[in-house]
């Protein structure tokens, strides 16, 4: 199942692990390796106008984006050492020939059905027979829904979006949500914005499920209508969709309801036979994210020709599994999502998608494998030790507020005090011994991998919560925080710095690189403007006094505004709104591990490094985090659909906030960046 509860507190984090980056001091003014921080600059661009550029644009001029690829980024490039680590471990896993059962049987197997692309252009849409037959065959509005209850746990986007999660109100608890789903095209943004881009890759859209229908075997006319029939249904379910925004408010996307409740709000079903289809018949209540969208899709169900939902859910079944399948569904999904909506020129390498997807499938059993080659008990230990110094710096913060009165800091004290970090790998891992792999075919190892993963999901409800659980395998370049669980979770690969070895690595680049863009940014989403209205039990539930909350709703403001004032890309803003958290998190990161870096000997020396003092470093090590660029089509892509602003802004952005960085670069005004005082944020 998706989950929708964690996105807004995702981190799109900047690196992998290639060599393992240290807390301690070290890098020497005699070592005989370049400076990684100043080999990046671009000295022609003046660090008061652009410090991204300033900071990246030597590297940037060296690293174009690759054909296959719709970004280019210093994680991006780390990755590539990972994948082969990871290749080397699934190769030596397929040749093993290990026992039925075993973890390496089934990385073998997942791996040579993956790469062995001749006998998925053999099947050809052959692994789906048997669920688009059964679509063929429907003939009543009941037997549309006991076909979405069949393909919710094949991962197919089938109308609703159910998911299980801790309950926002009852962490202790785990709920089942519903929320908006069934769309093609990224979000509802897609159906109705009226500028060129967007009405081009609208029209691009009709064309290639057009196509997709034709490779699956309908004749060009029947194709024409039926996609025209998809996308009418599409449009109406996002009309009725949530814009990106909107989704980022917890109480308006939390509607607990009765079953017989739920009934209501879609007359003519039958919710409690409908959950028993998807095996959740003990379920006597949801938590109903957007019930505008469920009254439409209960419309829907009723009023909708079966041939449309036919049509429709053939579609879905298709289009989650194109990737699996033969050579022209597979570039032809390609050439829609890839090239026309992301701007790639051409795919990526096959066994790089493969492990991607073996990453979706069974991430955790490949986590076992990767840190304990790659992620030392030691080496865990010590970013522990980071995260303590800056959890100790956002308490001196907090102290120190004057916007903020004692009882409301004491809560947000003890909501600090009560967060838990969770750094590098888990301690328990995922059992994976009733997830079936073999040799049959690519398509079907997904699908039973999205079964497995569908009842992992449900076997949690009535149980009491996991809080030892991740969301994310070690091996992921990002980190989060769940404010259900009051967790931070950084994996191993996050705290890695590119080229840069352990020894050669000072206090100011880690602590802007790894303690501000990560450790400090996820820290404060625990206080945005989204996980401040949780408590330190991880309950939505106001915590705040009414005076204090209007004081720091008035920051936020000012943050939506100057993000709202960035022109990214032709006419296309960012979205302040829907970044706010990001950009909050941002911020809050930045002066709160700057304050952490100051308790260091480097700092407190003040020694130079490649001409740059420690405070220099401090901030370039933070724009290293960011290093990297995209293709216009996904920009315009992220713009409507990506809760972060673009990666230049997360550093020019919440610099222009931040005194430490003017006096650093001796910013003045004139310069691009510069705020003054009266309009710089601040708020943590």
């Amino acid at each position: 199942m998706n989950t929708p509860s964690l996105r807004p507190w995702l981190l799109a984090a900047p690196a992998l692990l290639l060599a393992l980056a240290g807390c301690q001091s070290g890098t020497k003014s005699g070592s005989n390796q370049p400076d990684l921080i100043q080999a990046n600059l671009d000295t022609t661009v003046r660090p008061g106008d652009d410090f991204f550029k300033y900071a990246n644009g030597t590297w940037l001029k060296k690293h174009p984006i690759p054909a296959s690829e719709s970004s280019w980024s210093i994680g991006q490039e780390v990755q590539g050492e990972v994948y082969a680590r990871l290749r080397a471990l699934n190769e030596e896993a397929a040749k093993a020939k290990a026992a039925a059962g075993t973890t390496q049987q089934k990385i073998g197997d997942f791996w040579a059905t993956g790469m062995d692309s001749v006998t998925a252009d053999k099947q050809g849409i052959a692994p789906l027979k048997p669920e688009l037959d059964r679509l063929a065959a429907l003939r009543t509005p009941a037997d549309v829904q006991a076909a979405i209850a069949r393909l919710i746990p094949l991962n197919v986007n089938a109308l609703i979006g159910p998911f299980v999660s801790q309950d926002n109100k009852n962490s202790e608890k785990m709920a089942l949500y519903l929320y908006q789903a069934g769309l093609g095209l990224p979000n509802r943004d897609y159906y109705f914005n009226k500028d060129k881009r967007t009405a081009n890759i609208r029209k691009e859209y009709g064309g290639h499920v057009a196509k997709m229908l034709e490779l699956m075997g309908e004749d060009a006319a029947t194709a024409q209508r039926h996609s025209a029939q998809i996308v009418k249904l599409e449009t109406a379910l996002a009309g009725s969709s949530r814009k990106l925004e909107a989704l980022r408010d917890p109480y308006a996307n939390y509607n607990k309801m009765a079953v017989a409740d739920l009934n209501k709000l879609t007359p003519g079903l039958d919710w409690k036979a409908w959950l028993a289809q998807m095996e959740l018949g003990k379920v006597d209540s949801v938590i109903v994210g957007q019930p505008e969208f469920y009254r439409e899709a209960g419309r829907l169900l009723r009023t909708t020709p079966i041939e449309d939902w036919k049509a429709y859910l053939q579609w879905q079944l298709l289009h989650t599994y194109a990737t699996y399948l033969s050579k022209p569904i597979d570039n032809e999904n390609f050439r829609f999502y890839g090239t026309v909506l992301q701007g790639r020129k051409e795919q990526r390498a096959r066994w790089k998608r493969v492990l991607d997807e073996e990453e979706d499938a069974m991430g955790e059993a490949l986590g076992q494998l990767f840190v304990k080659e790659y992620f030392s008990p030691e080496t865990k230990a010590r970013y522990a030790k980071l995260t303590e110094n800056v959890v100790g710096a956002f308490r001196e913060h907090i102290q120190a507020l004057t916007w903020m009165s004692n009882s409301t800091k004491q809560k947000a004290l003890v909501k600090l005090t009560k967060i838990t970090p969770k750094v590098g790998y888990p301690d328990k891992w995922k059992d994976y011994s009733t997830l079936e792999i073999n040799r049959d075919s690519y398509a079907a190892n997904m699908m039973r991998a999205s079964q497995w993963k569908y009842r992992y999901e449900l076997n949690k409800l009535g149980k009491p919560v996991d809080r030892t659980e991740w969301g994310m395998t070690p091996q992921t370049y990002n980190a989060y925080y769940n404010p259900s669980n009051n967790e931070i979770v950084l994996p191993a690969a996050i705290f890695a710095i590119p080229g840069l070895q352990d020894a050669n690595a000072d206090d100011a680049i880690i602590y802007g690189y790894a303690g501000a863009s990560t450790i400090g940014h996820e820290l404060t989403h625990g206080f945005d403007d989204e996980g401040s209205q949780f408590d330190e039990k991880g309950n939505l539930r106001n915590w705040w006094s009414k005076k204090d909350r209007a004081a720091f709703q008035q920051r936020v403001n000012q943050i939506v505004r100057q993000f709202n004032g960035y022109t990214v890309l032709d006419s296309l803003h960012i979205n302040g709104k829907a970044t706010a958290g990001e950009n909050i998190a941002d911020l809050g990161g930045i002066v709160i591990a700057f304050d952490a870096f100051k308790k260091t000997d480097q700092y407190k020396k003040g020694e130079k490094i490649g001409g740059l003092t420690p405070t220099q470093r401090y901030f370039l090590g933070y724009a290293l985090g960011w290093q990297g660029h995209q293709r216009d089509e996904v920009l315009a892509q992220r713009i409507l659909t990506d809760v972060h602003s673009p990666a230049s802004y997360r550093v020019n952005g919440p610099f222009a906030d931040v005194p430490a960085f003017y006096e650093a670069f001796n910013v003045k005004p004139g310069d691009k960046l510069y705020r003054p005082d009266s309009a710089r944020v601040t708020i943590w």
